[in-house]
């Protein structure tokens, strides 16, 4: 067995890996990544983020058409599956060898196989061309997390994880989706959009989970104008057969209530992708959820080994993992560095779009704080009615004494984009008033986060100010 030396190695080429990888070449290292698939750029670039973005793209494209008749545009949109999953397949090759490129301009060794610890020091990479041993000064984890399966629903055939309906082999006439999250609310619009009859089952009563409640009421909403059937409260307890139809069977409030569908969709999580590892080898620990557990420079229990990314835990973000990669790179190479965000963004591509960052308004009272809160709908928005878009609002919390911006919540067209502007303002500990003096340019949907600002001040000018209601008690 050959042997290979480095001063750093990423295993798993996502964006924690690659990006670590790159970091640490830039800063001079001697670096290899380490990947088992075909190719780079892990679970976002080839099945999750960048094609799902793509189908959900199309699928809006398909929506606005339809529904373009009031503003003098009739058509009744055709879609070729074959095409639009040839087109989703290109933006993955491109996206996938541009990380390739960026890795060989960078001076990153590629090595395709999967890797194993055998000492805290050296792994052992089995690939097509047989096995080698790779030693280096330090290593840095981002394997990810993969699908949960659910007893009885094993993935496969009728059975679909996220992976396989981003294939998109065909659009179903009934689908059904178990997991009202992010995952299982995207890809069941995507599909309602393209035609299927969508019925979403979730075990607990409120779809999106965490998310705030005024926004999750329009994605509610913006399901039931596309025909989607939302089952809350229900359990998926098995398969079975009607008439030669595929039959859900799902538990609500004790009663069962059969789901006719032609493909099931599982989207209720991920755990981490740990297994063949050998962390138990290099003496790495792991939480009781099987997470592994990283300081604040993702350093594990061995001081040469990081990991990050959904390896080390919630929230399942590809920027979070990308931000992760580079403190650990940094880590390594000696920096003074260390995880120290104000808010970590998210952005939810149901329809209406959701960003959100930062605190809620329970979670700010929770942390000490007396909030406001300031919200401006679209409907009142130049930009929003131009557009035909006007479901939605940015809602704003900040500290009432200090006016200190503490989160926001964007719900509307292009609401994951909106959302970046809230980010930075929370990074450079900006006020109400700081927004609120900031000029946007008009007409744009980023004024309504102004707005919602003064709002939040009692000084909103395309809306009335309401008087705050007194406190109880």
């Amino acid at each position: 067995m050959s042997t290979k030396s480095y001063d750093a190695v990423a295993i798993g080429a996502g964006m924690g890996g690659y990006v670590a990888a790159i970091r640490l070449a830039q800063m001079g290292k001697k670096v290899a990544l380490v990947e088992k698939e075909p190719t780079l750029g892990g679970v976002c670039l080839n099945w999750g983020c960048i094609p799902s973005k793509a189908l959900i793209a199309a699928a809006n494209l398909v929506d606005d058409l339809r529904g373009a008749a009031h503003r003098g545009i009739v058509a009744e949109p055709k879609v070729d599956v074959a095409r639009l999953r040839e087109f989703k397949g290109e933006v993955v090759k491109k996206l996938t060898g541009g990380v390739a490129l960026l890795q060989k301009g960078n001076g990153v060794e590629v090595l395709k196989g999967t890797a194993s610890f055998v000492a805290p020091g050296a792994i052992e990479v089995a690939g097509k061309e047989g096995t080698v041993r790779v030693e280096a000064g330090a290593f840095v984890l981002a394997t990810g997390a993969r699908p949960v399966e659910i007893p009885g629903f094993p993935f496969g055939g009728e059975i679909w994880s996220a992976r396989d309906a981003l294939e998109l082999t065909e659009v179903p006439k009934r689908l059904a989706v178990i997991g009202g999250g992010v995952i299982g609310l995207e890809l069941g619009t995507v599909y309602a959009k393209l035609g299927s009859q969508v019925t979403v089952v979730e075990a607990l009563p409120q779809l999106l989970t965490g998310v705030d409640p005024d926004a999750v009421r329009l994605v509610a909403k913006g399901l039931r104008q596309r025909g989607v059937k939302v089952l809350l409260g229900a359990k998926a307890k098995g398969l079975g057969k009607k008439s030669g139809s595929l039959v859900l069977v799902t538990e609500v409030e004790g009663k069962e209530e059969p789901v006719e569908c032609d493909k099931v969709l599982v989207a209720v999580g991920f755990r981490p992708f740990t297994q063949g590892l050998g962390l138990d080898k290099a003496g790495v620990k792991l939480s009781e959820k099987g997470f592994v557990e990283v300081d604040e420079q993702y350093r594990t229990s061995v001081p040469t080994i990081y990991a990050v990314g959904d390896l080390t835990g919630a929230p399942f973000l590809a920027h979070k993992a990308a931000k992760e990669g580079e403190i650990a790179a940094d880590a390594i190479a000696g920096k003074k560095t260390v995880r120290d965000w104000v808010a970590m963004p998210a952005g939810i591509f149901t329809d209406p779009e959701i960003g959100t960052v930062g605190l809620s308004e329970e979670q700010a009272k929770a942390a000490g704080y007396d909030p406001i809160v300031g919200k401006f709908g679209y409907g009142a928005l130049g930009r929003a009615i131009a557009i035909d878009h006007t479901e939605g609002f940015v809602k704003v919390i900040a500290d009432r004494a200090s006016k200190l911006l503490l989160g926001a919540v964007f719900v509307g067209h292009e609401s994951a984009d909106l959302v970046a502007e809230a980010a930075l303002a929370l990074e450079m500990a900006a006020t109400l008033e700081d927004v609120a003096l900031t000029v946007h340019a008009h007409p744009t949907l980023p004024e309504a986060f102004q707005e919602a600002c003064m709002a939040a001040m009692g000084e909103a000018v395309h809306m009335l100010n309401r008087p705050e209601r007194p406190k109880k008690g």
